[in-house]
């Protein structure tokens, strides 16, 4: 839920700062009439005026500005006092933070004033905007109409009469039936009660009217302003994320004062909970909700225990959907990608460990003479997920550590192509003359490569998607050594004589050596036609049936290509096929729509 701090008296232990005390500079002789006359309402008028002196520097004959903000029940007789003669005073609170007001409340020892200000800063006391205004006259003094006449206005005539002689007070309320707000925290409500500075501004003093007295004493040490007690109720400012605060920018224990520092819930943070904690920026700050309870908590990002904090990004915000923008900061362990989700260039992604372990990315182990250093992506050495190396020409082996079949003479510029119509020996070169010399023939794309893990079929789209530059990983990057006769996309009877049964756009992914046959896991993008053998949008594997001595498959399916493949299936053994009468071509959207179309109108 939304939270709200306690309301206090936000005047406690600050000190206001005024334009004159009394005797500040020397000791004044000041007269006024005794609360008990005046309270009593003595008939006869205000009785006899008492006189005595003050001076700022004499701690018994003192009445300073805190004195106005002290204990009142501590200290009931306390008062702060201006110089004699004063129209014009200004009683100034200044916080070291941002705060919320609810109300105000002055209780004068002198009359009241006839005109006076309440106003508040909301920047540190640049500018200022008025809260109320106080007369007994609002439209001769302000120009402004009596808001006991009309409801709402910015001026009352409520608290500016002389009478009470003392005690007399003056309120404000930030929230009347003319200020109704449904959420405290909405930006309407943050422009009425937020606020750094308060100050009244006392215009004009008036007298009190003591009928039948006549005065023995000077006038002019009547002629003062002077307030027992203010009390500025209100509450730290924390946008409904916290509900206690503690001291702002200083340090120590003060009892009873409101603090500025808000104690921050809901995984936000700064002294007013303005903003997420720094590893909660997956969705926009928002305040909480007042009016529904709704705490509008900051969400975590995903970073995979690889990040200390991470922040919001509009456009990968706006990207997802609104879903998701947080994007982290400084991925450690290796890693990088906006979640942490991937190994930086020059190591791997070791399956065996979950995503959030420090020793997720394993550095490449790449034969340095075998491996190229100008890959489709110059910074990686190995591919990020299988860590298998980028070999030169004619090199083979995840860490490019051997030649390729048909290929001799392992150096600084790769391995060179034999001479030979079949293999031979890959240290002299010198040619194999039958088929019994010949080592086991394993290689169905290139090259060697090893099995990899099981990968699960539930692999993300966002997993295998690579960057603007980058295409496919292959471990045959130099097909010239393999001549494959390909079948080729001929008239619609041709295409529909074939009988294919499964037509489908994929992506190769890898291959494998299965010692009896060869195996290529593809990830099928769109299925075009299928036959008995059901065919998902997922990962999955085809068999190529053709091998040539070459040590290739053929047709050619080089992984990190999308390819239009068009083959048979063995429906006993849910198998789909690849042969020499397959149509196996590089995908080109043009090349889609006319199998398309052939698919729909050509083959009755």
């Amino acid at each position: 839920r939304s939270c709200n701090p306690p309301v206090g008296n936000l005047a406690r232990g600050r000190t206001p700062v005024t334009l004159t005390t009394c005797g500040q500079n020397s000791t004044e002789l000041y007269c006024f009439y005794p609360d008990q006359n005046l309270l009593h309402q003595v008939s006869h008028g205000c009785g006899q005026p008492r006189c005595t002196k003050c001076n700022a520097n004499q701690p018994d004959n003192s009445h300073l500005p805190a004195d106005m903000t002290d204990d009142f029940f501590a200290n009931p007789i306390s008062w702060w006092q201006s110089a004699q003669g004063v129209h014009r005073e200004e009683i100034r609170l200044d916080f070291e933070t941002e705060f919320y007001l609810t109300h105000v409340i002055a209780v004068f020892k002198s009359p009241r004033p006839a005109a006076m200000v309440l106003e508040r800063s909301q920047d540190y006391g640049q500018t200022w905007r008025p809260y109320k205004y106080f007369s007994a006259n609002c439209t001769a003094t302000f120009g402004l109409q009596d808001d006991l006449i009309e409801e709402g206005s910015m001026c009352t005539s409520r608290y500016s009469d002389a009478v009470p002689c003392t005690r007399g007070e003056v309120i404000y309320r930030a929230l009347s039936p003319a200020n109704k707000i449904e959420d405290p925290y909405s930006l309407e409500a943050q422009d009425l009660l937020k606020l750094t500075n308060l100050r009244l501004l006392l215009l004009k003093r008036q007298e009190c009217p003591c009928h039948g007295s006549g005065l023995v004493e000077k006038p002019q040490r009547f002629a003062h302003y002077a307030i027992y007690d203010l009390i500025i109720r209100g509450s730290c400012f924390c946008n409904g994320h916290a509900e206690e605060c503690e001291l702002a920018n200083t340090t120590g224990v003060m009892e009873n004062v409101v603090h500025g520092k808000c104690v921050c819930r809901h995984n936000t943070a700064g002294d007013h909970c303005e903003k997420c904690a720094p590893l909660y920026n997956d969705q926009p700050w928002k305040p909480g909700d007042g009016k529904t309870g709704a705490p509008n908590e900051c969400r975590k990002c995903r970073c995979h225990s690889h990040a200390d904090s991470c922040h919001f990004d509009l456009s990968v915000w706006l990207a997802s959907g609104k879903r998701s923008g947080g994007v982290c900061d400084d991925c450690k362990h290796n890693t990088e990608g906006h979640r942490c989700q991937r190994c930086k260039p020059g190591y791997y992604r070791d399956r065996g460990k979950p995503m959030s372990s420090t020793e997720v990315c394993k550095p490449c182990t790449c034969q340095p003479m075998g491996s190229a250093n100008a890959t489709f992506s110059r910074s990686w050495r190995c591919h990020p997920k299988t860590g298998f190396c980028y070999c030169k020409p004619g090199v083979a082996g995840p860490n490019c550590d051997r030649c390729l079949m048909g290929y001799w003479g392992f150096g600084e510029n790769g391995c060179r192509p034999c001479d030979c119509a079949r293999d031979c020996d890959q240290h002299t070169g010198n040619c194999f003359n039958g088929y019994d010399d010949q080592p086991f023939f394993n290689i169905p794309i290139g090259g060697r490569i090893s099995d990899l893990v099981q990968m699960p079929t539930n692999e993300s789209e966002e997993e295998w998607k690579w960057n603007e530059h980058e295409q496919g990983f292959s471990a045959l990057r130099h097909p010239e050594k393999c001549v494959c006769k390909e079948k080729v996309l001929g008239s619609v009877t041709d295409f529909c004589q074939m009988k294919y049964a499964y037509v489908i756009k994929a992506r190769i992914l890898s291959a494998h050596d299965k010692g009896t046959h060869a195996e290529v896991v593809v990830k099928v993008k769109k299925v075009l036609k299928s036959g008995k053998v059901k065919i998902a949008r997922s990962n999955r594997s085809i068999y190529p049936e053709s091998w040539t001595n070459r040590g290739c498959t053929c047709p050619i399916l080089n992984p990190g290509t999308d390819y239009l493949i068009a083959g048979q299936e063995d429906s006993r053994t849910s198998k789909l096929l690849v042969n020499m009468n397959s149509l196996v071509k590089p995908w080109k959207a043009y090349l889609g729509k006319q199998v398309s179309d052939i698919l729909r109108t050509g083959c009755k």
